[in-house]
């Protein structure tokens, strides 16, 4: 019979070695799978699943593949728990996709509030989507609150133009309520203006918002497309309350 410590050392070091070899298929799969796929996004994260020999790697924010230890094999799509009867990319992806509303980057927002502004909503829009105006007429109605408005220009590339000369207006907030609500067309830029807009397109991909408008409340809860104003009324009181 093996003594207590040896029993020990022995279990720590199956540890060391099992992490070894983690690391070591890591990196044989992040120097392997660009080599092979080129056209992939960057590789941020290598995860070990529960199936042996079979790895999760996380692509450009939340995008999921998985691969085997040397990435000589890549496989597209939804890993589900057969016994559970769970979509388990899709959980991992939610999570990863999840917003934390106070890490969010609000310098790069048009900010605006009415009142105390004490209540805080997140808004990523296009200034050609209809919807997206229709909600901003909503907005002006809430009270006590400041809105945060990620220009995401996704709709061709009038939008882009239209957020960039928003953006490098001297009153940014003014240039978009004033087209949003008036039709007042921003005044177009003709000098250099650093705009956040390929950083908010970055950043929507991460959270995987594929649409506009897109809000998300202080509880970090989102909601795809626009709702009406009590259902916002209701979420702003829900999100002061957690």
């Amino acid at each position: 019979m093996k003594h207590p410590v040896t029993r020990t050392l022995l279990a720590l070091a199956a540890g060391v070695l099992a992490s070894s070899f983690a690391f070591a298929d890591e990196a044989a799969i992040r120097k392997n799978l660009p080599e092979r796929v080129p056209d992939l996004p960057p590789i941020d994260e290598v995860t070990k699943t529960e199936i042996p020999g079979l790895y999760e790697v996380r692509l450009g924010g939340s995008e999921i593949v998985y691969s085997d230890e040397t990435a000589s094999y890549i496989i597209e799509g939804s890993l589900i728990d057969a016994r559970a009867r769970k979509d388990l990319t899709k959980a991992r992806q939610e999570k990863l996709s999840g917003f934390v509303f106070d890490k969010l980057p609000m310098k790069d927002a048009i900010v605006w509030k009415n009142g105390t502004g004490a209540r805080k909503l997140v808004v990523f829009s296009d200034p050609n989507c209809g919807y997206c105006k229709r909600l901003e007429v909503d907005l002006q109605k809430l009270k006590d609150v400041t809105v945060y408005t990620f220009l995401i220009p996704v709709l061709g590339p009038d939008s882009g133009e239209k957020s960039k000369n928003i953006w490098c207006s001297k009153d940014q907030a003014k240039a978009w309520l004033g087209w949003m609500l008036e039709g007042k067309q921003p005044v177009r830029n003709m000098g250099s203006c650093d705009t956040p807009i390929d950083r908010n397109l970055a950043l929507s991909r991460k959270h995987r918002v594929n649409g506009t408008p897109a809000l998300v409340f202080s509880d970090n809860t989102r909601v795809p497309g626009a709702i009406g104003l009590d259902e916002i009324e209701k979420r702003l009181a829900a999100a002061s309350k957690s």
